[in-house]
Order: C-alpha cells, then structure tokens, then sequence
C-alpha cells in the first residue's frame, strides 16, 4: 500500500488543477458541441440535429465574415511578428532610456480592449476626431477611418497591432536575451557588421520567439471580437464582421443553438488553421 501511495503521491498536487481544469473548459466545451444540436433557450432544448449548422452557413454575411476574419488575423499578426522584432532588438540594445520605452509600449496591453476601442472610435472621428485634426493642422484631409468600407477593417487591426505588440515586445525581448554572448563575439572577431548581426544571429536564434509571437496573435486574431465590436459593430454595412462578431449578433437575436453551432465553427476553424501551422514551425525549429 506504501508502494502505491509513493508511486502516486506527486499526481495528487495535479488534481486540483484537473478539476479546474475539467470545470472550467473540457465541461463547457463538450456542452457546446452538444447544445449546437439543439434549439435551446434558458429553460428548455429540442435537438435538431445538423439544421443550426446549415442554418450558418447560409448566413449572409459569413463570406465576409471568414474573408474578414483571415485578413485580420494575417496583418495583426504579421504586424506583431515585424514591429515586436524591430523594438525587441532596439530595447535590448545599450539604449540608455530602453526600460522606460519598455514600459511606454507594454502600457496598452493593461488596458481595457473595451475603453481602448472607445477612445480609438473617438479619436478616429472623421471631423472631430483627434486623428484628422492632426493632419488638417499640417493641411491633409483625413479620411473617414472607421465609415470607409476599404479602410475601416484595416483601421481596427492597426489598433490591434498597437494595443498587442507589447507582448509581442516582451516575448522578443526574452528571446533576445537568451541568446548566447559567444555568437556575437564570433561575429566581431570576423568583422561582422549590424546587419550581419541582426540577419545571421538574432533573426534566427529568437525562431522560439517568433513562434509564440506567430501562434498567440494568429489564434488572437482568428477569435477576435471586442475591439472590432466597440469601434464599428461589423460595419459599415457587414464590410469588418468577423466570424466571431456574427456568432455574437446571432446570440443578440435570440438565436442561441445557432450561435452555438457558430461557436463550434469557430473552434473547428481555429483548429484547422492553428494545429497544422504550429506543427510547420516545429518541424522548421527542429530543422534549424
């Protein structure tokens, strides 16, 4: 009996966390792909089998709504992976005033999406806006940021890309740091200039950090919602909803079953898209 408790003494500290754990996410989860079966309300459910589903995809907007929703997530993300890199090797570099920069650019990450959004749709007014005064004083007109079908998505992603990079940075940083001083001292022995350093060193030794970047701002962006709901609501017209922003509209409408069938969806897509571009950055680490 002794043998056994020994054998499974350590599992023990495990099982709050997998209780959590269960509660917290496998429940909700295996109930969702349940109730995406139904026509359910707060009180009652009625299973309908696979009607929710094709009752989404004929929703019209969702076209849009998948276009939206890649488009976002591959500039948000590939804005991130550039801007993080650049001020990540700017900030741990001998900089004197580098951790208040830090600080400066990590900021936004703290604060609310929600109060952000608002702040940015008031800014980005198109005649009382912060934004269009600045350029007026300099004699541009600016245009209507968020009223513009061809500006509007891309508007909210720049936002984004400004409230998010800060983990971005951080991630970068401890990447960069982690790098050994040997490289570097190779590399200057054999008349390596800045460049050199940046391309054959840094680029590729932070590939880990790089990855996390990619993976956390790719599934970021493909679940995206409250910023693109606080600053247009999916307009002008259906030009920025997302996938997530349609779930969202339906559960407004009372449609519960069908906007969990689009949950389901989203997950499914999420999957689809994130598991096997994760497994390609694996195989290129190891490679490496």
């Amino acid at each position: 009996m002794n043998g056994v408790f020994k054998r499974t003494y350590s599992y023990w500290f495990l099982l709050p966390a997998g209780i959590i754990y269960l509660l917290i996410f496998l429940t909700p989860t295996i109930s969702s792909f349940f109730f995406s079966f139904t026509r359910w309300d707060l009180s009652d459910w009625q299973y309908i089998g696979f009607e929710n589903f094709r009752m989404f995809f004929r929703e019209q907007s969702l076209a849009i709504g998948f276009r939206n929703t890649l488009i976002y997530a591959v500039v948000t993300s590939s804005l991130k992976v550039v801007l993080g890199l650049l001020l990540g090797v700017l900030l741990t570099s001998k900089l004197r005033s580098k951790h208040f920069l830090r600080s400066i650019i990590f900021f936004p990450t703290l604060v609310s999406t929600i109060a952000i959004g608002i702040a940015f749709s008031m800014m980005m007014h198109p005649t009382e806006g912060l934004i269009n005064s600045a350029l007026s004083v300099v004699g541009i007109t600016g245009p209507d940021w968020l009223g513009n079908p061809k500006l509007a998505l891309l508007s909210v992603a720049f936002v984004d890309v400004w409230k998010g990079v800060g983990i971005a940075l951080v991630i970068y940083i401890a990447g960069i740091l982690s790098i050994p001083e040997d490289y570097y001292e190779a590399l200057q022995i054999d008349g390596g200039t800045g460049w050199n350093k940046f391309w054959s060193i840094i680029v590729p030794l932070s590939r880990p950090a790089t990855h996390s970047v990619i993976i956390l701002s790719f599934i970021g962006g493909l679940r995206s919602f409250d910023l693109i709901w606080t600053m247009t609501k999916g307009g002008p017209g259906f030009t920025t909803d997302l996938i997530a922003s349609i779930i969202y509209k339906q559960y407004q409408g009372g449609f519960y079953g069908l906007a969990t069938a689009g949950n389901v969806i989203l997950f499914l897509v999420v999957a689809a898209l994130a598991v096997p571009l994760n497994l390609y950055m694996n195989r290129k680490e190891v490679d490496l």
